[in-house]
């Protein structure tokens, strides 16, 4: 009977003094996220299921800065390389980071063109961003992309979709880009980023 009323208070004086221990080494035990554990399966994108506040208010300063740029430009497309028809959805799991790295890829050139001229300050923080989520991208997209079979369907055809859009004019792939920002970041990086859950 003794020795069950003493294993709560040895208990209590473990923790205890590992708490002290812990406290003067200023050593704090952190859990390693499933995402970087060897082994672990998946594309790690779900921090980026929304964007914060400020990075949002980043975005759309850039974007009301590139539409007024726009309107003192003559542009004209033959065809619009980024249609809204196209949908994330349409694709496999393991397809929409290709596909998602691929815009974001296109994106990223456009928008560090446009950053050479007088928008350079307020492209600053919307390319900082944008090359984060780009390099995560990278990093998920050659274990996802030999998960599967070669690009083809649907994925085969945004691919060349994006192929062919490159080679459009500057003022029309400027205005396309910009037009898609927020898609970009509200639809198609929310959907790579909710994994199975986007259907």
């Amino acid at each position: 009977m003794r020795m069950q009323l003493d294993l709560p208070v040895g208990c209590m004086l473990v923790l205890m003094l590992m708490t002290i221990v812990l406290t003067r080494t200023e050593t704090v035990p952190v859990p390693t996220p499933l995402s970087v554990l060897p082994g672990a399966r998946g594309c790690p994108m779900a921090q980026f299921k929304s964007l914060p506040p400020q990075d949002m208010k980043a975005f759309r300063r850039a974007k009301d800065a590139l539409e007024e740029s726009l309107l003192l430009k003559n542009w004209s497309c033959s065809s619009y390389p980024l249609p809204r028809t196209r949908d994330l959805k349409q694709l496999q799991v393991w397809e929409r980071p290709v596909a998602l790295e691929a815009e974001l890829a296109l994106t990223l050139k456009v928008l560090e063109t446009m950053a050479n001229s007088t928008l350079g300050d307020i492209l600053d923080q919307p390319l900082h961003t944008l090359r984060y989520i780009h390099t995560k991208l990278q990093a998920c997209v050659p274990a996802q992309a030999t998960a599967g079979p070669r690009p083809r369907g649907h994925l085969h055809c945004w691919l060349c979709r994006l192929q062919v859009a490159s080679k459009e004019s500057h003022g029309c792939l400027e205005a396309s880009v910009t037009f898609n920002l927020f898609r970009l970041l509200a639809r198609d990086l929310n959907c790579v980023a909710s994994g199975d859950l986007c259907v």
